[in-house]
């Protein structure tokens, strides 16, 4: 009898010091998200297709469709707020949404300040949009020119320190985009994914232009959360979840809908998580 009692001691015991743990294993944003039954997402309004604003101001794209079976999965109600690339890491930061998917290019600097899942989920590189007669033939042409970027964009750097651009940055792309079709610069660097959208979308204004350079650093993207959260339960979770999205096909189904080109980043994604 004795022994038994001991066994149950025990058992009791371990038990609590089980739930202890878990207790203090909880994430702070995965309370909030159930307490309120929202998961706030931030998304790009301004980067066809993986974000953009529909006929009837509605944010659609890739990413947004990303959003919606994020919060599926936690089971609970979807908002989606508008982001530019010069406020998204601060709005995460600030609490202000629960998960970043906004075209966020990995770099160990924004390592430092937001917690970037793996697998990453897309990849894109350094791209340029120009007017067809602007005479530019190589990256090394842009020496001393005035090329357009948006504020924060990573390209911004490397096209001025390797190449001598000048750039004349923006806070958004449809800043940028327009400042380009007035004349104010040559041309337009940004992600390759966006201006292939741009010039793949029929627009009779882009008619004028290509993106002749080759690409340039392909680099993956990342959903993000709060830094303290992404090795916790809630990092744990966005990471399934994205390992799942490679995984079912999700991601090339998606790119498929938004008129996307296969790429092979995601061939070579899914490949790995189904080698797993």
């Amino acid at each position: 009898m004795k022994k038994h009692l001991s066994l149950l001691l025990a058992a009791f015991t371990a038990a609590s010091i089980l739930g202890s743990g878990l207790a203090h294993a909880q994430s702070a944003v995965l309370d909030r998200i159930k307490s309120a039954g929202v998961l706030r997402v931030g998304v790009k309004t301004d980067y066809r297709p993986f974000g953009f604003l529909d006929p009837n101001g509605k944010i659609v794209g890739l990413e947004p469709d990303l959003a919606a079976d994020m919060a599926k999965r936690l089971g609970v109600r979807l908002e989606l707020l508008p982001v530019q690339t010069a406020n998204r890491i601060e709005f995460l930061q600030q609490g202000r949404i629960d998960l970043m998917i906004a075209t966020l290019s990995v770099n160990e600097q924004r390592r430092k300040v937001v917690g970037m899942i793996e697998p990453y989920y897309y990849a894109g590189g350094t791209g340029l949009l120009i007017r067809k007669n602007a005479g530019i033939k190589q990256w090394a042409d842009l020496k001393d020119k005035p090329i357009c970027g948006t504020q924060g964009a990573y390209y911004n750097r490397g096209v001025a320190q390797k190449y001598g651009a000048r750039i004349v940055a923006f806070p958004g792309n449809v800043e940028a985009q327009n400042a380009l079709l007035t004349g104010s610069c040559i041309g337009f660097v940004q992600d390759s994914t966006l201006l292939g959208s741009i010039l793949a979308s029929g627009d009779s204004k882009w008619a004028d232009y290509e993106m002749p350079l080759p690409v340039e650093e392909l680099t993956p993207w990342a959903v993000a959360v709060p830094l303290d959260e992404r090795d916790g339960p809630y990092g744990e979770f966005v990471s399934k979840a994205v390992t799942d999205w490679h995984r079912s096909g999700l991601l090339m189904s998606l790119e498929h809908k938004w008129g996307l080109p296969p790429s092979d980043f995601l061939k070579e994604e899914q490949a790995k998580v189904k080698a797993q």
